[in-house]
């Protein structure tokens, strides 16, 4: 049905030949087609035009001089041709003595050109029908010819079978049909078929099979072929030689084909040159490639398009951009038209060049545009990352009414992937199917990574299951689409499927698997892959940096320094997995380590390395080690955009530093959503929750969208700066305005910011009017409400809920515990502490750190280790006695959350981390200089008292961040107004 309704859209044109030749076509073989009823009812309307006698053709011998037939079929016409040869039996019917040969010939060989099946089917059903195809060797050859050249090999097969006195010519273009169809091997066979038959071969026979041995790349095969050739006594004639440096070529013998280019006795030949310079290019030599160009020219020999093509495809890179643009002004300088092999040819340079301006200029200027042209657009816009454009290519394409073809899809469908557009994505899969495209292996390998890209990892999965034919792309995309989409169990279990069919796998596949035993955290698993890599023998650099990133992920730092250390040759990946490594576990002092230790080897940090290593910085609120990063970042002429310039702001907010943070944000020119985003959320951590509103405004000022990730950090401001009011509007304008549905992670702010202010009844109703089923993360911020504000009955709710969603949590048995310590239900507590340690769940120590002379100090709860202890802890002791006798400073025990006695919990007081790390910078900075430290817990309420104190009686800021804000304390005032 689908062949009979193509024959509905026939151009007018055909109408006599077509329904001259309708009762034809019934009698030949499936390939051929009937004519619809269309067609008669057309021929009635069409009377006097198709009023014509039944075409049956004698047998004549007489030619016709000066075919206009021949003539219109040589002008190029498919259409002229039609009527051409339709004039030709309407005028003259049966009395005409015609030689088929100079009328079938010509209009064969023109659908062999257009690539016009169709028409050529029905020349086909006229000649059956006149008894012409078995007489007339040379136009079955012609057939033949036809049929390959119109990919269609299995009618090339039918004509060739049938066929009892085969001439030279029909076995020449037999295997030149199965060389062009894909078919190498075939062509072989019937080489050998030949040799046994006894069949003489001629100088066209040789191009054909060493065509073939070069697609198989056979080299053995070649030089037995070669050796034929020289016995023939061929070897001297130009074409015959071209197709063997060609053939060596294509074996991956440069030097072979060299040896004989350089032996040819005529060298004057432009395909000569075309051959060699084509090897050079194909095998990768393009220098050599483009030296062989300039000979050329300096042997005065005229390039044509095929030389400029093969010229063109040598510039591989942006390194060769000089010589490019040398070539493509040598080209405009001869003043020729532009041809449109040449003009793909400069269209795909200039994109491996990244330059699709350039390329988009001599696109404008093609009057004609094939789908090549299109397709190297659409694809160099999505190579460079422009998908949009890509997209709007790929609509032109189709207004050119031109046919999306593999190659426009594969580019599209990776566009629409990039940029997460799965309803676009969708429609070109619909296309795909309706025009049986989607069983092609390739572009059933990108439809599985455009959904995985889109999220949608079930459709992924649907297409994999569908395919008919897998290979170790598809295996490995589609491995690589559980793993990123977060089903890492899947993920696994179709890696096992890969071995179990004994196929060969290879580093990508591996990376995506480790990718999965990452994301479970499982070091048995990740042991289990690493393991196999071994047994593999794959072993590479890569595959050992992405062990070194999985036995990161799974925190075993042991294994991952193992396998970091054992790398002899370690590149800028290296380097960077193993400091991203130690920031990720806590380990950020260590991570500042091994970037100084890279700094001393020949490697150079890249963006990602000082993305990892700002990380450091700002974790440790390291603020010289911040600055002096960005000083290196400065010096070594790294732009600031993108992640890095993120990272910046983000390193001194954290490290206190808001006006270095504004500085690096206001001079930065491309201000991208996630900058604005960052800078927002910077304010929000400083407690500059008005700030923060002001410059959302100013952000939507400059028509950025925000994304759910932007009203997180509002709300975050909001919620550490108590406005209520704000906080409230924001959440509806996100659900309104932007038609963004809120996360469980925004509604715990807002629940967190109506607790902070003491709306307990409030922040609960808003809890249980959620349109979504409350998280763990909504109870943990009410049930932290409740305990700040002492309220044990909706306290006990929140910690009923929060142990049924999170009971594998420490932090939810910690809080909890606190609850219940608060209200003296010390058997509670009891009872909570064996339940944490029966799941082998333990609290996080608190930790605080300090950098002192360019050198980060850690300190642990009572801890003695550091090697001043002695000194810090007689500091600690005056500071208490002069904020005791001066300021009035009396410890606040009741908020000791243990069931020992007051001097004990006095004791405990003291010995907080934050209090030895201001005794530590007190001690070593100068008077006057603000102190910075960090600690992973929230600062308890009297350590807050502490730390005011010390700003006022010793006249110092203190810059504190805990892991629920910034505190600025001076002159016995803190910037959160006692509300955090």
């Amino acid at each position: 049905m689908k062949r009979l309704s193509a024959l509905h859209s026939y151009p007018p044109y055909h109408l006599p030949f077509l329904c001259k030749v309708s009762l034809m076509a019934t009698s030949i073989s499936q390939c051929y087609y009937s004519i619809p009823k269309t067609f008669a009812q057309l021929q009635t309307l069409n009377k006097t035009n198709l009023a014509n006698p039944s075409l049956k053709i004698p047998k004549f011998s007489q030619k016709i001089k000066n075919s206009p037939l021949k003539e219109t079929c040589n002008q190029g016409s498919l259409e002229e041709a039609f009527v051409s040869f339709s004039a030709l039996f309407t005028d003259h019917g049966n009395s005409l003595l015609i030689n088929p040969d100079e009328v079938y010939a010509p209009i064969l060989e023109l659908c062999a050109t257009k690539r016009a099946l169709l028409q050529g089917q029905q020349i086909h059903a006229h000649l059956i029908k006149s008894n012409l195809v078995s007489e007339f060797m040379f136009l079955s050859a012609k057939l033949v010819s036809m049929y390959g050249k119109c990919g269609s090999i299995l009618d090339a097969d039918k004509v060739f079978d049938k066929m009892h006195d085969r001439t030279i010519f029909t076995w020449n273009a037999m295997m030149g049909a199965n060389v062009s169809n894909g078919e190498p091997l075939r062509a072989l066979e019937l080489f050998r078929e030949m040799r046994v038959l006894g069949v003489p071969f001629d100088s066209f026979t040789f191009p054909c099979v060493l065509k073939a041995c070069g697609v198989v790349e056979d080299i053995h095969c070649g030089a037995v072929i070669h050796g034929l050739i020289i016995k023939c006594g061929y070897d001297s004639i130009v074409f015959v030689a071209n197709s063997l440096v060609s053939m060596y070529a294509k074996c991956n013998d440069i030097l072979g084909a060299r040896k004989l280019f350089d032996r040819m006795n005529e060298r004057n030949d432009v395909v000569s040159w075309n051959s060699i310079i084509s090897a050079y290019s194909l095998n990768g030599q393009c220098m050599e490639a483009l030296g062989l160009f300039r000979e050329m020219q300096k042997a005065g020999v005229g390039a044509n398009t095929y030389t400029l093509v093969a010229a063109l495809q040598a510039c591989e890179d942006s390194s060769f951009k000089k010589l490019g643009m040398e070539i493509h002004a040598a080209i405009l300088k001869s003043n020729q038209v532009l041809d449109v092999y040449v003009a793909n040819a400069l269209v795909a340079m200039h994109v491996r060049f990244g330059k699709m301006s350039y390329a988009a200029r001599i696109f404008d200027k093609l009057d004609e545009k094939d789908n090549i042209t299109w397709n190297s657009m659409i694809a160099g816009f999505t190579q460079n990352g422009l998908y949009n454009e890509a997209l709007q290519f790929f609509c032109g394409l189709q207004d050119a009414n031109l046919k999306p073809d593999e190659v426009s899809l594969i580019s599209i469908l990776a566009a629409s992937g990039r940029l997460g557009y799965l309803l676009n994505g969708k429609e070109i899969h619909a296309y795909a199917m309706k025009n049986w495209l989607d069983s092609n292996l390739r572009i059933g390998n990108t439809l599985i990574d455009m959904y995985s890209k889109c999220c949608c990892v079930a459709y992924a999965g649907l297409v994999f299951d569908k395919m008919l034919n897998k290979d170790l792309i598809s295996w490995t995309t589609v491995i690589a689409a559980y793993a990123q989409n977060n089903c890492h169990t899947e993920a696994l279990k179709l890696l096992r499927k890969v071995q179990t069919k004994g196929m060969d796998v290879d580093t990508m596949m591996i990376g995506s698997t480790l990718l999965a035993c990452s994301g479970l955290r499982c070091l048995s698993h990740a042991k289990e892959v690493h393991g196999y890599t071994l047994k593999r023998g794959l072993s590479d650099l890569m595959m050992r940096n992405m062990i070194v990133d999985v036995y990161a992920d799974c925190g075993n730092i042991n294994y991952a320094t193992r396998m970091f250390e054992s790398i002899k040759c370690k590149d800028v990946v290296s380097w960077t997995s193993m400091i991203s490594c130690y920031v990720h576990n806590g380990l950020a002092n260590e991570a500042l380590g091994v970037f100084y230790l890279m700094k001393e080897t020949s490697v150079e940090p890249d963006s990602i390395t000082l993305v990892s290593i700002l990380s450091a910085a700002a974790s440790l609120s390291a603020l010289n080690k911040g600055k002096e990063i960005h000083g290196f970042i400065f010096r070594k002429g790294f732009m600031l955009e993108g992640s890095t310039v993120n990272s910046l702001v983000d390193m001194y907010a954290c490290c206190g530093s808001l006006e270095n943070a504004y500085k690096v944000f206001i001079c930065t020119r491309s201000q991208s959503l996630v900058l604005w985003t960052t800078m927002i959320n910077a304010y929000g951590m400083h407690g500059r929750g008005k700030a923060a509103v002001e410059l959302f405004s100013i952000m939507e000022d400059q028509k950025l969208i925000p994304d759910h990730i932007t009203f997180l950090a509002l709300l975050y401001a909001c919620s550490h700066s108590g406005l209520i009011n704000e906080g409230k509007r924001l959440l509806e304008t996100m659900k309104c305005k932007y038609q963004l549905e809120p996360w469980p992670e925004h509604y715990a702010c807002l629940v967190d910011l109506l607790g902070r202010a003491n709306h307990l009844e409030e922040a609960y109703h808003f809890v249980k009017s959620m349109q979504i089923e409350p998280t763990a993360e909504v109870w943990c911020a009410f049930l932290g409400a409740c305990r700040i504000h002492s309220n044990k009955k909706l306290g006990e709710i929140a910690a009923q809920k929060l142990l049924e969603l999170d009971p594998d949590s420490p932090g939810s048995y910690v809080l909890i515990s606190n609850v219940f310590a608060a209200s003296g239900r010390w058997k509670d507590v009891e009872e909570v502490r064996m339940r944490m340690k029966g799941g082998r769940l333990k609290k996080n120590p608190g930790c605080s750190w300090i950098e002192v002379g360019n050198k980060v100090h850690t300190f642990h709860a009572r801890d003695k280790s550091h090697p001043e202890s002695y000194k810090i802890y007689q500091k600690l002791a005056q500071i208490t006695e002069k904020l005791e006798k001066e300021g009035g400073y009396v410890p606040q025990t009741n908020l000791v959350l243990h069931n020992v006695g007051k001097e004990e919990k006095v004791q405990m007081l003291y010995g907080h981390s934050e209090r030895l790390a201001i005794a530590c910078g007190l001690m070593n900075t100068s008077e006057g200089t603000p102190i910075r430290i960090t600690k992973n817990l929230r600062v308890c309420v009297d350590c807050h008292t502490f730390c005011k104190l010390v700003s006022k009686f010793f006249e110092r800021e203190l810059i504190v961040r805990d892991a629920s804000r910034f505190h600025h304390f001076e002159d016995g005032v803190c910037s959160c107004g006692d509300f955090w």
